[in-house]
């Protein structure tokens, strides 16, 4: 099993919206103690059995080619460990500015909403048939979204946001050890009808279409 958290590398991005899916992957290497299998320039990766979860291991994976490309990093991981990413038995954790801040949801499948991290994902798996764990961050339409997804939480919002990563660490452990409906029926929570409908249109997302040397 793999856990694929996307983010941005470097410190420039450090707890901004955009990596709240680093901010999870990195979570559960702490809490599942996980171990180091490789690093690279275009990933780091950790191995960690799952608690309770009768000898499972998973791969805690983030790529490090910023947004757009982690599809290629996943890609990279595989040359590397000589391991074939399985898309029905990967869960890719990602923030989705369609959902309230705070609040998660999981799917065993669907579309990349806009989401360039996604549609690298997808691109490289050659199916939309694989788990995801979406992260809020909102947004209301008054900034771009570039500024948005690249700014960090306000004082007001962090104790939701650190409340849906908690969460969010339960909904991995659940995923791993007993499979991603029991994850869904378990920690979806309720989001506006809107947000769905507005997802299916969702354009791509300009803070993923950048040069390396810019942002993502």
């Amino acid at each position: 099993m793999w856990l694929v958290g996307l983010g941005n590398p470097g410190s420039r991005y450090d707890g901004t919206r955009h990596n709240v899916g680093f901010d999870v992957a990195q979570a559960l290497v702490e809490r599942w103690r996980a171990k180091a299998v490789a690093r690279t320039q275009a990933f780091a990766a950790w191995r960690a059995r799952v608690p309770g979860g009768a000898g499972r291991e998973v791969a805690i994976l983030t790529p490090l080619l910023f947004m757009n490309r982690s599809g290629e990093a996943i890609q990279a991981y595989e040359a590397d460990t000589r391991e074939r990413v399985a898309p029905a038995e990967s869960l890719i954790v990602c923030d989705d500015i369609y959902l309230p801040v705070g609040a998660i949801r999981l799917r065993a499948r669907g579309t990349t909403a806009g989401h360039n991290g996604l549609a690298s994902v997808q691109e490289h798996f050659g199916t939309p048939e694989y788990p995801r764990l979406r992260i809020g961050v909102g947004h209301a339409g008054g900034e771009e979204l570039v500024d948005h997804v690249l700014s960090r939480f306000e004082d007001d919002e962090r104790e939701k946001v650190d409340a849906a990563l908690a969460r969010c660490l339960d909904a991995c452990e659940t995923w791993a050890r007993d499979g991603v409906v029991a994850a869904m029926n378990r920690f979806n929570q309720k989001v506006r009808a809107e947000a769905q409908d507005e997802r299916a249109q969702a354009p791509s997302n300009p803070a993923d279409n950048r040069d390396e040397g810019e942002s993502s």
